[in-house]
Parts: C-alpha cells; sequence; structure tokens
C-alpha cells in the first residue's frame, strides 16, 4: 500500500494532462523558456545536438528545443503527460523516472530540467543519473525552485490554498551546486529569477526588472534558481 501511494505522489499531474496547460501560470511559463534558452544556453548550441527534456511535463521546452534544431527525447513519469508532448512537437517520447533513468552512459549532448528534481523523492539522486547520461563537456540546464522560499508553500498547504498533492523536496542555492560539482558537473553560471512569487499579474513588470539582479547577492534568494553546469 505505501508504494501505491508513493506513485500516486510521482504522477500527480500526470492525473490531469490534458487540462494541465490551462491551469499553468503562462507567465512563468515563459519566462523560464527565456531564462533556459536564452540565458543559459549560447546562439546555435542545441542545432544537430541530443537533447534530453527530462520531466518535459506537456512538451513547451521540448517544442522550444525542436525548433532550435535539437534532436529531442521528451521523458516524464507520466504518460497521459507525453500525450501532450506528442501534439505540441516530433520527439522521441520515453515514460521514465529522472532518478532512474533508462539510458546508457553518456547518451546526451545536452539535458533541460525545468522545475522537475524538486517533484521526486531524492532530487540528488535526479541530479546524479542525469550527470550519468551526459556527456562528456555536454551542458545541464537546470532550474529548480529556492528552498528559502519553501515557507510560502507550506503556509499555502496548511491553509489549503493550494491543492498539490505529489513531492516536494525544494534544494538550496549552494547545496544545489555542491551537488552539481560532487556529480563531475561544473557551474558555469548560477542566477536567480523571479524576486517575488508570481501571482499576483499586476507585480509582473516589477518582477521582471528585479530578474535583472538575478545574477548579483539577491540572486540567492530569489524564488527560483537557475544554473548551466558543464560535464568536466
Amino acid at each position: 500500500m505505501r508504494e501505491t501511494k508513493k506513485a500516486d505522489k510521482g504522477l500527480f499531474y500526470d492525473g490531469f494532462a490534458s487540462d494541465f496547460d490551462k491551469k499553468m501560470n503562462m507567465y512563468d511559463t515563459e519566462k523560464r523558456l527565456r531564462v533556459v534558452f536564452d540565458g543559459l544556453f549560447n546562439d546555435g548550441e542545441l542545432k544537430g545536438k541530443k537533447l534530453l527534456d527530462a520531466g518535459s511535463g506537456t512538451g513547451w521546452f521540448s517544442r522550444r528545443a525542436v525548433e532550435l534544431g535539437a534532436e529531442v527525447t521528451s521523458l516524464d513519469v507520466g504518460e497521459r503527460l507525453l500525450d501532450e508532448v506528442r501534439k505540441k512537437c516530433d520527439t522521441t517520447r520515453v515514460v521514465g523516472d529522472v532518478t532512474r533513468l533508462k539510458f546508457p552512459d553518456a547518451s546526451f549532448d545536452c539535458i533541460v530540467s525545468t522545475e522537475v528534481i524538486e517533484h521526486t523523492p531524492d532530487p540528488n539522486k535526479a541530479i546524479r543519473e542525469m550527470s550519468r547520461v551526459l556527456k562528456k563537456k555536454g551542458v545541464l540546464a537546470l532550474t529548480v525552485p529556492n528552498r528559502a522560499w519553501h515557507f510560502a508553500v507550506a503556509i499555502g498547504n496548511a491553509l489549503r490554498l493550494r491543492p498539490y498533492e505529489g513531492y516536494e523536496n525544494w534544494v538550496g542555492w549552494g547545496e544545489l551546486k555542491a551537488e552539481l560539482e560532487r556529480n563531475g558537473l561544473k557551474v558555469t553560471r548560477q542566477f536567480g529569477f523571479h524576486a517575488l512569487p508570481f501571482v499576483v499579474s499586476p507585480l509582473y513588470p516589477v518582477i521582471d526588472a528585479l530578474d535583472k539582479r538575478g545574477e548579483g547577492f539577491l540572486g540567492r534568494y530569489m524564488v527560483n534558481i537557475a544554473v548551466r553546469a558543464e560535464k568536466v
């Protein structure tokens, strides 16, 4: 019974895959698309590269990578989520867990994983697995929510303001960098974005303006963290 409950937590998003895009905050999704493809990759870097979208969700990041010329494998734990990916772009779709990747060592030139590892029982294991399947000199582009802000969702959960029933194992700024380096990855860029929670649309221009300070001291206290790490 306990294993069934764990499986259900991992499949939380798959339970409403066909409605997922309607429920997501597109301001955040579009911000993360810019952060990853404009801020963590160089112009033309993805063309012709084998790229793993590790935790693809409904496929927004897979689609952008395809548009930029990558050969994309979209991986998610939910079959219904991958059905939504199929509607957006032509990729190799694989049902799988980012903490137990099915691929051989050094399978990919690049990996994108955005707001994924915190939804697993063990984020550090997900990092180890992504490092394992990344080729030497390959690039991991990763975004995560910052553990410094976890109190906000804890309050929301306590007040039953957010109906989330999946895993929430957030990592912190220094912890994330240290774990990447322990697994043979060199962090070449790390910055914060979303200086404030993006729940009130009138604040979006203010949040966007503050994002410019994401690479300074303020960045380590922003709601989300972005990292580019290269396999050494």
